[in-house]
């Protein structure tokens, strides 16, 4: 059979992936462009971060904070950087579902946020995700003396009170560059807290409890975004846990669980391992949502559940901004 026409990987109805190395995308893309009009009270542009890699992330602002005329009262927001899931190789932070969690995320927070978009796996495997993420981060840490190239993030972000999150792959994502932050010298970029979404995390002792079919979809999935993995599951880039985590670069953690997903345990393991490290952070909390599964408040962004997910990570940003501001 051609290579061109011969499958790989088959996760239909999201992808699929030939032996040539070709991905089918199946599920429409749509972009959804900023909007300087309110949406639930808050605004948002795009902006270039990496232009010799055409790599964009969208700027998201409570729209009150425009009103304020006088420069010397204009109030400096906490910042959020986000990271969008997608196992490494599906979404963007212009589809309709990130745009819409932001946006609420926003507003109920109270803070700006920049939405990352990144490479995506197989066109560009691990480690080039975490390497644009990485970017990403530095562009945005090129405004703390307000002279960078985003007046948004000059004018608005306190830089005193970062946080860095994601959702699945994004919080995998999240969790790395939150290591890599406290590895800088002279700590130039300092994190507040860390805000992991249904982390995807895994290991062969995780993996190894599942069904057939699960487990064949979890390996899969790895195989298709770190062809060059030596190791599967127990990747460190994967199973973050096996890597020493004593040095995360932040001073507190939230962890949000959904009780009906296959992924929770990597969560609850991560957590107590955190924890058991000799981490200097103040705190990890673990907020489990029973009855629902995976990413439940970015497909159903409408429901009960996702807006009280919503409504406590604001509780996680303000209880940081008191913490960090004792």
């Amino acid at each position: 059979m051609d290579s061109d026409n011969e499958l790989a990987y088959d996760y239909s109805p999201r992808f699929r992936v030939y032996k040539n190395g070709r991905i089918q995308r199946l599920a429409t893309e749509t972009f959804v462009p900023p909007s300087l009009t309110p949406q639930n009270g808050v605004v948002s542009k795009d902006a270039v971060y990496s232009p010799e890699k055409n790599l964009s992330l969208r700027i998201y602002l409570p729209h009150q904070a425009l009103e304020t005329g006088d420069e010397k009262k204009k109030k400096k927001l906490p910042l959020l950087v986000y990271f969008h899931g997608g196992a490494f190789i599906m979404e963007t932070p212009f589809s309709p579902a990130y745009n819409t969690f932001l946006t609420s995320t926003v507003s109920t927070a109270g803070c700006i946020a920049v939405s990352v978009d990144y490479r995506r796996a197989p066109e560009h495997p691990i480690p080039v995700p975490y390497e644009d993420s990485w970017d990403a981060v530095e562009w945005v840490f090129t405004h703390i003396a307000g002279s960078g190239p985003e007046e948004w993030v000059n004018e608005h972000a306190d830089f005193g009170i970062v946080f860095i999150a994601g959702d699945s792959a994004g919080a995998n994502i999240a969790h790395h560059m939150t290591i890599r932050a406290g590895k800088e010298e002279n700590g130039s970029i300092r994190i507040s807290g860390m805000a992991l979404f249904h982390p995807f995390f895994l290991s062969r002792a995780i993996v190894e409890e599942q069904e057939d079919g699960v487990r064949r979809y979890m390996e899969g999935i790895w195989e298709v975004a770190c062809p060059s993995s030596e190791e599967g599951v127990e990747d460190p880039w994967i199973n973050v846990v096996r890597s020493d985590l004593s040095g995360l670069g932040c001073g507190r953690v939230l962890v949000m669980l959904a009780g009906r997903d296959v992924l929770a345990e990597g969560g609850r393991v991560y957590a107590e391992k955190l924890e058991k490290s000799g981490w200097g952070g103040g705190r990890v909390e673990v907020v489990e949502t029973e009855d629902e599964d995976h990413v439940f408040h970015i497909r159903n962004p409408d429901s009960v559940n996702a807006r009280l997910l919503v409504q406590r990570f604001a509780e996680f940003v303000v209880v940081t901004r008191t913490f960090v501001n004792r």
